[in-house]
């Protein structure tokens, strides 16, 4: 898949950025977790016609060296955000993020809605489903044996289970799977492991009552996947419990696309721009 070369790339923060398109309404893509410019070729190409990209890639993935101070990396990544926008001038971009990129989004909306003009989630959540089901306590304690587990993985192993992922819930086509797993396992091991406990950890809902701009919320299903207890459930239903995470917020649509899983634009390009496309025209 060739990549499209960027008008500008720089740093932001902690945050790798590139600028694509030169007109049109800006949008900010954020990918998820070991993610990079990679997941959004396909994206990028369709909506630098008609917008300006800025694709942006989190510290210690895809590459790009990890965070070197402690500290929580989604304060850091969410200051990271504010400053892009301020220093680019960016007039309310619609903010795209992947996965825990969504989660981010979604959090960004809630404390500065009035710099956003919209939000889509692609299978990120205010709460890392299952996890409402918790206490507080609870969810921190799970997400520092998770961290402690996943940073203990030699490169080998990380490899192998980023590999595993993709063929199991990444992507539907094992060819995809094996194309895009070494782009995964290009991240930093620990800060994988610690953007993922952050985000066992967090329940951003209490905020989303603030993010009164339109969020568009795509929930990808492959039925196979969910024939089986303990996640059985119907396509309706699945989009049934994303809403009732998303409650909170003012303003907020789920929209489900099969068959796909979770890179869900790797998966089903065509319908996932169709799906992007309707909701930016909108706006």
């Amino acid at each position: 898949m060739p990549a499209h070369a960027a008008i500008a790339t720089g740093t932001v923060g902690t945050l790798k950025v590139e600028r694509h398109g030169d007109h049109g309404r800006a949008v900010v893509l954020i990918p998820g977790l070991q993610g990079g410019p990679w997941v959004w070729q396909q994206t990028i190409a369709q909506l630098q016609k008609n917008h300006v990209v800025y694709v942006v890639t989190l510290a210690g993935f895809d590459g790009v060296p990890a965070p070197a101070e402690d500290g929580n990396l989604f304060d850091r990544a969410d200051d990271s955000l504010l400053r892009l926008i301020e220093q680019h001038k960016i007039d309310k971009p619609v903010l795209i993020g992947h996965s825990l990129g969504g989660t981010l989004a979604l959090r960004f909306a809630g404390e500065h809605p009035r710099l956003v003009s919209g939000v889509v989630a692609v299978e990120g959540l205010p709460i890392f489903p299952g996890m409402e089901r918790v206490s507080t306590e609870q969810r921190k304690m799970m997400a520092e044996q998770m961290q402690t587990t996943m940073a203990a993985a030699t490169l080998e192993q990380f490899k192998a289970q980023t590999l595993g992922y993709m063929q199991k819930v990444g992507v539907i086509d094992p060819q995809l799977a094996a194309r895009y797993a070494p782009m995964n396992a290009r991240s930093d091991i620990k800060a994988s492991a610690r953007y993922m406990a952050e985000d066992l950890a967090s329940d951003l809902r209490p905020g989303l009552k603030h993010a009164n701009v339109p969020i568009l919320e795509i929930s990808p299903y492959y039925a196979p996947d969910f024939s089986q207890p303990p996640m059985q459930f119907s396509e309706a239903q699945k989009v049934a419990y994303y809403q009732s995470l998303l409650v909170d917020a003012p303003n907020v649509k789920v929209v489900s696309i099969s068959p796909a899983r979770h890179f869900v634009m790797l998966d089903q390009p065509v319908k996932f721009q169709q799906t992007l496309d309707t909701f930016l025209k909108t706006l």
